[in-house]
């Protein structure tokens, strides 16, 4: 492993060798295999393995020539010798997806009295015995699913993934000529998934041989603008129901806990503006995908906060393998911090935003990685 990293670093050191001329395939030497689910798994079995994988979307495999694609898309696994298909990737499936089927209609009673007794219906496991193939394009990111070329600039894989394309299959022996950027048509013996995080990751890695990087990373974060102000947030008093149908239909996969107002205006089962209010906690998908699935239909009533302040937090009520090591950490930056720090946040913590606050700890905004990608794109074309 240190021979590797010393070899990507020796790459950056030549005169050619800027960051504009690396491609996708320099991000994959030591990315794993890809993990996926047939379209037969239940919800149930495709969290296991969202759990056991520690990552928030898996692809999803069905028999070639059954299904239409997401967005039209035709990527499939074909044999290396022969190119006849193996199986088709109908599409993604990401923890939002099964936070949006677990919310269902507003009409749904997705509620449980404190003894765990269903109200109005409702049957969490019932709902997660449906396939998988059920769910696809519940939540928009669901609606398409795209390949990269690994021959694709680092350039313009950044340029995807500053859109909100927060993910890409990189087929690793490509039978379709002539091919770089960001396709919806793609035959392959196998793939690996790429993600914002493995960019940033990268970044990461190569910054201190990168002059270009330097530069853009020693910026402060308001200065090259990758702050968005408006920011979402639930209160203090929001139950976990109220949260993730809040999240499912603004298409979040996180939100800031915030005070409530002293005047009691709050309606708590509506996001909120956040800005301006002490930041309390995180509410994300990750903590629904670590929660075992008996502890989840016990919670679903009590607040967010007090959810990631115990469940999220107590190893014997959550599968995630970290719980109760500084889950609890908030993790924030100030509108002068720089890049290189959020960036280091987000690969060290491996958290997909960064609320920013002021002195007081009150929120002003958030950076996510579309927005870090976005300003480090721009500033490496800004220099060229």
């Amino acid at each position: 492993m240190q021979q590797t990293m010393e070899q990507n670093n020796n790459q950056f050191s030549g005169s050619t060798q800027r960051l504009r001329d690396k491609k996708v395939v320099d991000m994959m030497a030591n990315k794993r295999r890809l993990v996926e689910v047939p379209y037969t798994a239940t919800l149930a079995h495709t969290m296991n393995a969202l759990v056991a994988n520690q990552v928030l979307a898996v692809p999803v495999a069905a028999p070639p020539g059954q299904w239409i694609g997401a967005g039209g898309s035709m990527i499939v696994e074909a044999d290396r010798q022969t190119g006849a298909a193996r199986k088709h990737y109908i599409g993604m499936a990401t923890m939002l997806d099964i936070l949006a089927h677990i919310a269902g209609n507003d009409g749904d009673q997705l509620m449980v009295d404190e003894g765990g007794v269903h109200e109005g219906g409702f049957d969490l496991e019932h709902k997660m015995s449906v396939p998988v193939s059920s769910i696809i394009g519940h939540c928009l990111e669901g609606l398409s699913l795209w390949t990269l070329n690994p021959n694709t600039s680092i350039i313009d894989c950044m340029e995807v993934f500053s859109k909100g394309i927060h993910r890409a299959l990189v087929p690793l022996d490509s039978h379709m000529d002539n091919v770089s950027g960001v396709e919806l048509v793609e035959s392959a013996s196998s793939y690996q998934m790429l993600t914002q995080m493995d960019v940033l990751r990268f970044l990461k890695e190569h910054a201190e041989a990168s002059t270009e990087l330097n530069g853009i990373l020693a910026r402060t974060v308001s200065e090259v603008g990758a702050v968005t102000e408006r920011v979402y947030a639930i209160t203090d008093h929001t139950k976990v129901t109220d949260a993730i149908k809040c999240m499912r239909i603004a298409l979040l996969n996180a939100v800031p806990i915030v005070c409530s107002s002293t005047a009691n205006e709050d309606d708590h089962k509506q996001l909120v503006n956040g800005r301006g209010r002490r930041l309390l906690g995180t509410f994300s998908a990750t903590d629904i995908r670590g929660c075992l699935l008996s502890t989840l239909k016990t919670w679903l009533s009590v607040s967010a906060l007090e959810f990631t302040e115990t469940i999220a937090a107590n190893p014997l009520l959550s599968s995630n393998p970290n719980a109760g090591e500084s889950v609890r950490e908030l993790v924030a930056c100030g509108v002068d911090s720089t890049l290189a720090e959020v960036v280091d946040k987000v690969v060290t913590k491996h958290v997909h935003r960064v609320w920013v606050v002021d002195q007081q700890g009150l929120l002003m905004g958030l950076i996510s990685l579309t927005d870090v990608i976005r300003v480090i794109r721009h500033g490496v074309m800004s220099e060229a």
